[in-house]
């Protein structure tokens, strides 16, 4: 059976990267072809089902797919393939120069570790790690997973198959539990690799994490579907990241999540990274953004509908460099930018965003001290980011866009321009008068402050601030002012319009030095040196 023209490209794309040594073509248990380069060796396409994989969703077929992948490896790497069929598995352990394959209607079923499930021995145990102390349990541990990989080079996921984790451990609720010996809570796990490549395949309920790579370089995620119950994909430690045209539906946690975690025993930014024409949300039935129905999530205990595109909350190393563009998000939470434990966040840029029905705050920008990591480490950094072409229609209207940072440590140099944004309203001049607590040391979320004195932007604690052509609207009127500024320097809005309730001011100063707004409606324009408490 050969493969589909795509398929073709992708494999000799690969090839010519290095991730495999030449085009894989044929079927059966081991079929060759040339190299395409003298010197390597002949690339080969084995056939799980060659190794003994029966793919009938009943028998466990973990041994015969670690069997082909360890037999593609020892003969200098190649193709393993899965034909259409329900693969049963428990941990399959990916080696390097290996690329796993799932065809059209083949399906990778992540097997119960009970027992009673069919399955004694379990996944594999969740390796020690002197650092787990810095960061979820999640983070600390690779090997308890479906798929994963350490210390690899040139590996692939490829093909318009699907990865199925119904035995893993989704960290809440029924069902097993992810530090239970045997358990597996990861769909795929890489550690300290490079040059991988994730692409086509879909994923249902990928446990905590339906993908994790720490420490990864070199890493492109393309054209995913991602329909899962914790975290759609986190990026930890990595450098040099391509996500592109991914979508993503994950109700209870985040759907693309940059880290920087402690896991790896150092701090390590993750840097050098796009996201691209990507699509998450919160708000769908599990199975739904899948089979194409995208069925509403109803209310119900633990309907969080997170969903959304986040740095953090592990943040010992920061993030640097990224650009952020053409991403949609629906019924979830919106951005959410967090260094909270001594590392620097810098250098980005965020733009062509849609947004409707957020659910939190559709920016949320927090410099923190929560300092989870070895002691001795300075508060970080917060600097340079820049968001335009934002628009947010129809967001609950309790928490505004918030910057900040705190007391001695602002958030520095926001630029942010043509945004528009449309809320519910419904605030009261109760609401107006609100004093949110510091916090300084609490895990950063944009809830954590409670109901907001402003229905626009909160910022607190900050420097270098630029707001140009920025609307706030509301469906209902809404009694506090749109701007609340409390510890603000260097100020400058350009072009603001936002509806207010008559008689309602626009801004509420506190602490404000070197502030200017112009060409703004309906407030006049206005310069100021310092002001300890005014209204506009």
């Amino acid at each position: 059976m050969a493969l589909d023209d795509r398929s073709r490209r992708d494999f000799l794309s690969l090839a010519a990267s290095g991730t495999l040594t030449g085009a894989a073509l044929g079927r059966g248990a081991l079929g060759t072809v040339a190299a395409p380069h003298p010197g390597t060796t002949h690339v080969q396409e084995l056939d799980v089902r060659a190794f003994g994989a029966l793919g009938d969703g009943q028998t466990l077929d973990t041994q015969a797919i670690n069997q082909a992948i360890a037999t593609a490896a020892a003969n200098g790497g190649g193709v393993v393939r899965f034909y259409a069929g329900v693969y049963l598995s428990q941990s399959i352990h990916l080696e390097s120069r290996i690329t796993l394959y799932l065809d059209q209607g083949a399906t990778l079923l992540a097997a119960d570790p009970s027992p009673e499930g069919g399955s004694a021995a379990g996944y594999d145990l969740a390796e020690p790690n002197p650092w787990d102390q810095y960061q979820d349990f999640g983070h600390s541990h690779w090997h308890n997973s479906l798929i994963w990989g350490e210390d690899l080079e040139n590996i692939a996921i490829l093909g318009p198959g699907r990865i199925w984790g119904k035995g893993l451990s989704k960290g809440y609720g029924p069902g097993p539990k992810a530090e239970t010996p045997g358990v597996g809570n990861k769909a795929i796990s890489l550690k300290n690799c490079h040059h991988v490549t994730l692409r086509d395949f879909s994923v249902l309920e990928g446990g905590h994490f339906a993908i994790l790579a720490t420490g990864v370089d070199d890493l492109t995620l393309d054209n995913l579907i991602l329909d899962t119950n914790r975290d759609g994909m986190d990026i930890d430690c990595c450098r040099n990241v391509r996500v592109s045209n991914c979508s993503v539906n994950s109700p209870w946690d985040d759907g693309i999540c940059l880290k920087s975690s402690f896991g790896l025993g150092y701090a390590r930014a993750t840097e050098m990274v796009t996201i691209t024409n990507c699509f998450v949300t919160g708000g769908y039935q599990l199975g739904t953004l899948l089979d194409g129905t995208m069925k509403p999530l109803p209310d119900a205990p633990r309907t969080e509908r997170t969903g959304r595109i986040k740095f953090g909350t592990e943040s010992n190393g920061g993030f640097k460099n990224i650009t952020i563009s053409n991403c949609v998000f629906d019924t979830c939470q919106g951005l959410a930018l967090e260094t909270v434990d001594g590392a620097a966040l810098e250098d980005v840029t965020i733009t062509n965003i849609t947004m409707r029905g957020i659910t939190s705050a559709p920016i949320f920008l927090r410099l923190g001290s929560r300092m989870r990591g070895p002691q001795g480490v300075p508060v970080g950094t917060l600097r340079r980011v820049l968001i335009s072409n934002l628009v947010s229609s129809n967001s609950q209207s309790r928490l505004a866009c918030m910057i900040t940072g705190i007391p001695g440590h602002p958030v520095e140099d926001v630029k942010l321009s043509n945004i528009y944004l449309q809320h519910q309203g419904g605030g009261t001049e109760e609401d107006a008068a609100i004093a949110p607590p510091e916090k300084e040391t609490a895990y950063p979320e944009p809830n954590m402050f409670g109901p907001l004195p402003a229905h626009g932007f909160f910022i607190r604690h900050a420097k270098g601030i630029e707001m140009t052509n920025i609307e706030v609207e509301y469906l209902k009127a809404d009694a506090r002012p749109a701007l609340a500024l409390d510890d603000v320097q260097e100020v400058d809005i350009l072009r603001l319009k936002a509806r207010q309730a008559a008689g309602r001011p626009i801004f509420a100063l506190h602490r404000v030095d070197d502030f200017h707004v112009d060409l703004s409606r309906p407030v006049p324009d206005t310069h100021l040196d310092h002001v300890d408490k005014q209204k506009l």
